[in-house]
């Protein structure tokens, strides 16, 4: 195992490095390059879905070369489990007023797809000018129907992961790459 933070060296719940920091840190700035060209004059609002996708969204503010706001909201289907509940629901609401505006939804992992899907919904129905989804993982083969993100950062293997804002019960979020995790 590489890239192990102090503290977690001999974690025996953390597997393989699944994306490295340095991966991470190349993509982010790619993506943010990305936005930057298809919002050119535009000042998106990015959405970030709290807590897991904090260091993400952080980085990729950072990478994105135009004005941009923030908002946070935070829904729940975990709970502290791996696996979804299949209930999904709004701890914290937005406060910025949607209406007219180029949102962007930054999301740590698409899974299932069922919380995105909920959030979409919602979210649409604040009437922005537009909607699109921005998530750093795409867990293959998990979803049920096509999730239709426009930026992704990586599609990964199924296995449960930590990490750069990932969690299990609020551990391991501070890590700086992604890996798995063993139960």
């Amino acid at each position: 195992m590489t890239e192990l933070s102090s503290g977690y060296e001999s974690d025996p719940h953390l597997g393989p490095v699944v994306v490295s920091a340095e991966q991470l840190q190349s993509r982010v700035k790619e993506l943010g390059a990305q936005i930057a060209r298809d919002y050119a004059g535009e000042r998106p609002l990015l959405v970030c879905v709290l807590k897991g996708a904090i260091m993400f969204m952080a980085d990729l503010s950072r990478a994105i070369d135009l004005p941009v706001d923030f908002d946070f909201m935070a829904v729940s289907s975990y709970g502290n489990a791996t696996r979804s509940s299949g209930v999904v629901r709004i701890v914290k609401d937005l406060d910025i007023d949607l209406t007219g505006r180029h949102v962007i939804i930054v999301e740590d992992i698409i899974d299932s797809g069922l919380t995105l899907a909920y959030m979409r919904k919602n979210l649409l129905a604040r009437e922005p000018a537009s909607l699109e989804v921005c998530a750093l993982l795409l867990r293959e083969g998990l979803q049920t129907k096509d999730p239709d993100l426009r930026y992704v950062g990586f599609s990964i293997p199924p296995a449960f992961v930590v990490g750069y804002g990932l969690d299990v019960a609020d551990r391991y979020r501070n890590l700086p790459y992604v890996a798995e995790y063993r139960e």
